[in-house]
């Protein structure tokens, strides 16, 4: 590690971009066993129009979810023939629903509480407390300004769910980190899925949400559909028909 070191500050002075690269690397590999950064050279982390969109919801202090967030927007592409609503449940600062909207056009649906999480059960691991992740409703609707068919439902999973029942949809995006919201937004959303459309678990590859995990694996363990773990940390489900 010590003549990696070396290496990179040489090469930082000499201002090569791949050894800046492999110098946050090597130090991030050395202070974190459960760290893995991503391969030199992708292209994305150079879309200037996707950051600075994004840079509005997250600034610069959750730059580690952009991979998920460049995810979202591609996997978009595929449902542009599937009839349907769009949906997210857990909102955040807005910036996946954004996407979705943006993205797709259609009537968007956003489900928060607007006041963080429920309190964790112990299947949810010690990671969460309740109320952690709360951004207030006007927070999230002053972002979203400049979107043109957005619905917003505030209350606690599922209370709100009822005013959609019959809707059908072609992309919806689950991101409540615990286990009853997951599974509580699967089991209303899988079956208002238009075949081909797709159901997205920002959650279920992250080690620090095993709730969420278990809701999906239980709920598609008798189902057609795979859960297909991408190495962003989300569960992707391609409704068949």
């Amino acid at each position: 590690m010590i003549g990696g070191l070396f290496r990179g500050l040489w090469g930082v002075l000499r201002g090569d971009p791949f050894w800046r690269y492999r110098l946050a690397e090597i130090v991030s590999g050395g202070l974190s066993r459960d760290s893995v950064p991503s391969e030199y050279g992708r292209s994305w982390p150079r879309d200037r129009e996707f950051l600075d969109a994004m840079r509005r919801f997250e600034g610069r202090a959750n730059v580690r979810s952009l991979d998920r967030k460049w995810m979202l927007k591609e996997l978009l592409k595929l449902v542009r023939k599937v009839d349907g609503d769009t949906a997210e449940c857990g909102t955040w600062r807005g910036g996946s629903s954004w996407l979705i909207a943006k993205g797709l056009g259609r009537p968007h649906h956003a489900f928060d509480s607007f006041e963080g999480l429920s309190a964790p059960e112990t299947r949810d691991g010690a990671h969460f407390k309740k109320g952690d992740l709360a951004v207030s409703e006007e927070e999230f609707r002053s972002r979203m300004t400049d979107v043109a068919d957005l619905r917003v439902y505030k209350g606690w999973i599922p209370a709100r769910f009822p005013d959609v029942a019959g809707r059908k949809f072609c992309f919806v995006h689950v991101d409540v980190d615990l286990y009853q919201p997951t599974r509580d937004a699967i089991e209303f959303f899988y079956p208002r899925l238009n075949p081909g459309g797709i159901l997205l678990l920002d959650d279920y590859g992250f080690f620090i949400c095993p709730g969420a995990r278990q809701a999906a694996d239980e709920f598609f363990k008798d189902k057609p559909e795979p859960i297909l773990e991408i190495p962003t940390g989300q569960g992707l489900i391609l409704r068949s028909g």
